[in-house]
């Protein structure tokens, strides 16, 4: 038999090793790595999925909102911390805000205009002011103070715009406090401090965030939203916060709902990494099991 061009023995030995490598790595490893995690680690290779009476209520992995048909807080349950992901632990946008520390001038809604869809213009909201506006709200729900560094009484970001940029000012504008709001601070270094008008052009200010005397009550987690979006724990600071609430609209002695608490609480990965956190869908099934 005459012998094989060499280019075409190339071919053939490169497609034997392709079909070779395609039944090892694309069929055979990924069903020997599939077996494997079902006879060792059970329901965490599914998902971890969560069950209530014999259904899907969700993962214990990927958190969720306990809120009415309005997004308002449904008062027996604890509240999961705020997420990015899109409508709210959105497990096919997962991200966060990519928003920074110095993301902290809203720009005002216009009355009347209307955005790039036709739809009222609603403005866009720093960082900032929505940490402050989050934490207004926990601070409503849960009877103590919303208050925190950094922020307005009326949940806004305490942000100044000072004119000229450099020397001395003499002007002062509250940004994101639109007119007629009464400024949170009523002077500047001499000068009168002014609500911001919607529209207008501030660019050109220096920024002056004011940091205020409050102290926050409101821990930290419950203003701002993971790296992931999706994340299922809270910290015990912010359950405990919760405690005195959920206790009140269940009827059940604060001790008891605490307890609950600690079980439900996951301690550091392997025992030094990270921080404690409470798993809050299983905490609120704990809860309705009574």
């Amino acid at each position: 038999m005459e012998r094989l061009p060499s280019w075409i023995r190339q071919h053939l030995a490169a497609l034997r090793a392709l079909l070779v490598l395609t039944l090892i790595l694309g069929a055979a490893y990924p069903l020997l790595v599939t077996g494997v995690a079902q006879a060792v680690f059970g329901g965490n290779a599914n998902g971890s999925i969560v069950q209530k009476d014999g259904k899907d209520v969700g993962s214990a992995l990927v958190g969720q909102k306990f809120t009415d048909a309005d997004g308002n807080p449904v008062g027996k349950y604890f509240q999961s911390r705020p997420s990015a992901a899109g409508d709210g632990y959105d497990m096919l946008s997962t991200s966060a805000s990519n928003l920074g520390p110095e993301d902290v001038v809203d720009v005002l809604p216009v009355p009347g205009a209307k955005d790039d869809e036709g739809g009222p213009d609603e403005g866009k909201q720093s960082l900032l002011t929505q940490v402050c506006a989050r934490s207004k709200a926990v601070g409503e729900l849960e009877g103590v103070s919303g208050a925190r560094p950094y922020c307005t009484p009326d949940g806004v970001g305490a942000v100044l715009k000072v004119f000229p940029a450099v020397g001395a000012p003499v002007r002062a504008v509250s940004v994101n406090q639109a007119c007629p709001a009464v400024p949170f601070t009523a002077e500047y270094q001499g000068v009168k401090v002014e609500c911001g008008k919607p529209g207008e052009d501030y660019a050109a200010g220096r920024t002056v965030p004011v940091r205020g005397s409050q102290r926050a009550v409101v821990p930290a987690d419950a203003v701002t939203a993971s790296g992931s979006g999706l994340d299922p724990h809270i910290s015990p600071a912010y359950a405990e916060l919760q405690a005195a609430r959920v206790a009140r609209e269940r009827g059940l002695p604060v001790e008891k709902v605490r307890q609950l608490v600690e079980e439900n609480t996951d301690g550091r990965s392997l025992g030094f990494m990270g921080e404690p956190g409470v798993n809050v869908l299983r905490l609120n099934l704990a809860l309705d099991k009574g």
